[in-house]
């Protein structure tokens, strides 16, 4: 193995542990949360609004609520992470280190992926108490899941470095992620929608990343899965592009 290699590997590792040792802390939420979502949107709902194009309300609820768990927490990982690291400094002990800036950017990403596939795995697990989880398609539904977490995690890599602030982050993520996850046709059809606001809903890039998850397991899509996923994959290559453009630079790393 290569010191290249190595390094990455160390780093990633030390991301891994920062979140998998502090389990109340960044798995038990989102099992809390989406057992509530299941109870109230799904079990009592869910038994008023019946079936939804031919699958059961909380079947088709929950790809949505598994998108939410992945972005979320990939995103917070990231930021988090990036931030902390830069607020105590610590962060300067691997720029200082012979890594490279694109190993730096790929170990970020890669734990905090991880973190956002963790999080997906044990909201399905919720969702098995209350209903039968389908894989329909498991190719497309592996492919969405890693990409998703990918975009995110490169995503929270920018915020960290943008944020000035730990409020920053409480607000990209609760008042500008989680509201668009929400509009992203989690909790209904983009066919009871009037057109005007059907269209307006196709500018939200949540209800591709919903649509796409939706169709790996339940087989339902209102949007075409491979567009989809060509333009989150392209997406994400930009934003990984963005990512190391910055560590490169330096922007926020250094005062």
């Amino acid at each position: 193995m290569n010191a290249n290699a190595t390094q990455f590997l160390t780093l990633v590792r030390r991301e891994i542990l920062r979140f998998v040792r502090r389990p109340y802390n960044t798995f038990l939420p989102p099992i809390i949360t989406n057992a509530l979502y299941f109870s109230v949107f799904g079990v009592i709902l869910g038994s008023r609004i019946g079936e939804i194009a031919g699958v059961s309300y909380l079947q088709f609820v929950l790809p949505g609520l598994v998108v939410l768990g992945a972005i979320s927490d990939s995103f917070e990982n990231a930021s988090f992470t990036i931030f902390h690291g830069r607020w105590n400094d610590y962060i300067q002990a691997v720029l200082t280190s012979p890594m490279s800036n694109r190993s730096m950017v790929a170990a970020y990403v890669s734990a905090s992926a991880l973190r956002g596939v963790v999080t997906s795995l044990l909201i399905v697990g919720v969702g098995l108490i209350f209903t039968s989880v389908p894989v329909a398609n498991p190719v497309y539904l592996v492919s969405f899941l890693l990409v998703i977490t990918t975009l995110f995690g490169g995503l929270g890599v920018i915020g960290g470095l943008w944020a000035s602030d730990f409020d920053y982050l409480t607000v990209m993520n609760q008042f500008i992620l989680r509201p668009l996850v929400f509009f992203g046709a989690v909790f209904y059809s983009l066919e009871v929608l009037p057109a005007f606001w059907r269209n307006v809903s196709l500018l939200n890039p949540m209800v591709y990343m919903v649509n796409g998850v939706r169709y790996g397991m339940i087989g339902v899509t209102e949007i075409d899965p491979n567009t989809s996923l060509a333009v989150l994959t392209g997406t994400t290559v930009v934003v990984l592009s963005i990512d190391y453009v910055l560590f490169k630079r330096g922007y926020g790393l250094a005062e």
